[in-house]
């Protein structure tokens, strides 16, 4: 593409023009008045760099791992669902750009894609996020097939017992176009997410579906269905993530679900500290909400996140150009990344540290 964007911001608005309305508004929307969407942005905002001079910074290294899987760079693709709405290759697609620039992919329960399939097209790791159905047999049914098509880890969501309210999905009144499905729960025969009369068609989705009695209690009994690591997904509060570590819990998503949830929660990046305070060192903490530049995974490294998780701009990539516009993404996010540690005397990540960042005001 002669024209390919240069940043993110670019690849969202080349999107707009190529997504249906209701697609991208599916894709973009927060909750309510989104005010927790437009705050996970701000809070990077918030934050400047005081950077370091006259550090050798010739050669930069920005690999590190997580959960022991190397990653080329500490950004990973977040679960989102419904990839085949922004092309036509889907989670596949996005498996193999995932592959090619050496990260994970956290593929979610609403894939478009059979779990099966997309672990098949992988050329790295794949993790599995998880809702937990009322139906326990079909949730112990997707553990099961995520570990036995070799996904290397189970990704619990935990903020969403039920959905929250995105306005712009009830004004759409959204469904999944003809022919698109929740692959993963066609089997136990919940694979449809139809058009209600008056509201989302994925709202009332979870309202029959999803399990909103899921509690602490219901860890080990996941833990006793796979022997794969279990992270949490949606935490926010400090107590909640030591109390996740006493349970037993490999790692930590610090996520408001993209602020699709409860709107006027906490921004991620302002909740990471306190996090990671609590966990300290007992679990790896991974963060996510309003990435959108390579200074921004700088400050969420400095602050104590192991790696970042991207969604939205993943799709945005994926509806610009399939598979190379996944990969152009995430190649915009490396690059920008090495170009702040360079700028800011950081060569490697271990020099990622508190002090470069300052909070004016």
């Amino acid at each position: 593409m002669s024209d390919r964007p240069i940043n993110l911001l670019e690849y969202e608005a080349a999107a707009r023009a190529r997504l249906a309305g209701p697609a991208f508004d599916y894709y973009v929307s927060g909750a309510h008045d989104e005010l927790t969407l437009r705050d996970n942005r701000a809070a990077y905002e918030r934050l400047r760099l005081a950077y370091r001079v006259l550090v050798d910074v010739a050669e930069r290294d920005a690999s590190t791992t997580v959960l022991g899987a190397p990653l080329r760079f500490p950004v990973m693709v977040a679960p989102t669902a419904f990839h085949r709405m922004a092309h036509e290759d889907g989670e596949l697609a996005t498996v193999r750009a995932a592959g090619e620039a050496g990260t994970i992919m956290i593929l979610s329960s609403l894939s478009t894609t059979a779990v099966e399939e997309v672990v098949a097209a992988a050329s790295g790791p794949v993790w599995f996020q998880l809702y937990v159905y009322r139906d326990r047999a079909a949730t112990e049914g997707l553990v099961r097939r995520a570990e036995a098509a070799g996904c290397q880890a189970i990704v619990l969501t935990v903020d969403a017992p039920v959905l929250g309210t995105r306005e712009r999905d009830v004004r759409n009144r959204f469904h999944l176009p003809p022919g698109l499905h929740v692959a993963n729960l066609l089997p136990a025969g919940y694979g449809a997410v139809d058009q209600p009369a008056a509201e989302s068609g994925l709202s009332a989705y979870f309202a029959g579906l999803i399990d909103p009695r899921l509690s602490w209690d219901d860890l080990a009994w996941l833990r006793e269905l796979s022997s794969l690591p279990l992270l949490l997904k949606g935490v926010v509060r400090a107590d909640d993530a030591a109390r996740a570590v006493e349970h037993g819990v490999a790692g930590i998503v610090v996520s408001n679900h993209g602020g699709r949830q409860l709107d006027t929660s906490v921004a991620t990046l302002d909740a990471l500290p306190g996090i990671v305070e609590a966990v300290a060192g007992r679990a790896e903490v991974l963060l996510d909400g309003g990435i959108r530049r390579g200074t921004d995974v700088l400050k969420a490294l400095a602050l104590g996140a192991r790696a970042v998780c991207v969604g939205r701009p993943v799709l945005w990539g994926l509806a610009v150009d399939g598979q190379a516009g996944v990969a152009q993404v995430l190649g915009l996010l490396h690059d920008e990344l090495d170009l702040a540690m360079a700028l800011c005397g950081a060569p490697t990540l271990a020099s990622i540290t508190p002090d470069l960042l300052v909070r004016p005001g």
